[in-house]
């Protein structure tokens, strides 16, 4: 091999890691986001996760608007409406089949 191929390829491999490096650190520096998506009968709900910790829920029904629910500052694990925050979720299930 001539001494300007061996330069050029070891070039082109520092090059590729200098850019993998790049690629690593940026989506190291960004937060882990991921939406889930959900049916759950006449309801569609949208889950966004930061860092796997529940930032919003979008919940969206046949009929009507959208609506926003985000984590309570009081309760934890509790979830209040993003329009009303005085509204409180229930978490209780009347029935199941």
């Amino acid at each position: 091999m001539k001494p300007q191929q061996r330069l050029k390829g070891l070039l082109a491999s520092a090059l590729m890691g200098i850019s993998l490096l790049t690629a690593v650190a940026a989506s190291a520096a960004e937060p882990a986001e991921t939406i889930t998506i959900r049916n759950d009968g006449d309801n569609t709900y949208y889950e966004f996760r930061v860092n796997g910790e529940v930032s919003e829920i979008k919940v969206v029904p046949k009929q009507g608007p959208a609506y926003y629910l985000i984590p309570s500052e009081q309760e934890s694990g509790e979830f209040v409406r993003k329009d009303n925050p005085n509204m409180r979720v229930p978490k209780w299930v009347i029935f199941r089949w």
